[in-house]
């Protein structure tokens, strides 16, 4: 099967690029409800995910932080404890339920590096769900 079968693309998925300050990243979190959201650079590349936890150990280290503050403080500052691991637009079924399993969706990409959307654990617990139900339903 091919894995773009499950892709969103990246027109229907919220991201953040790299140069985005705190308070962009903050808003957008807070806007679409994410605990976690892909991370572009200016190419449009993906260059990993940024998390809550993330971004708390990040506020962490600056003191008397305010909203105005946030303005002039960039996310590609941040550390991060483990970015989304990536799979290009070719990649098996195996490779994606492998990241899957750790990922809350996993990060694709075409033969550019560039992102092109997520693929989200739940739609693949989705697709074999009905497989197996349609399967018991046969038996």
């Amino acid at each position: 099967m091919n894995i773009l079968f499950f892709l969103k693309p990246k027109s229907e998925v919220a991201f953040v690029y790299d140069h985005c300050t705190l308070r962009q990243v903050l808003e957008t979190m807070e806007y679409h409800k994410y605990a976690s959201i892909p991370m572009l650079n200016k190419s449009g590349e993906y260059v990993g995910t940024i998390t809550e936890g993330d971004l708390l150990w990040g506020i962490k280290r600056y003191t008397n932080l305010n909203l105005k503050e946030a303005e002039n403080i960039f996310i590609q500052d941040f550390p991060r404890k483990a970015d989304y691991e990536a799979v290009s637009a070719d990649s098996d079924m195996e490779d994606l339920i492998r990241k899957a399993m750790n990922q809350n969706f996993v990060p694709v990409v075409d033969d550019q590096k560039k992102f092109i959307g997520i693929i989200t654990r739940r739609s693949i617990i989705e697709y074999c769900y009905e497989n197996m139900k349609n399967r018991n339903f046969r038996d």
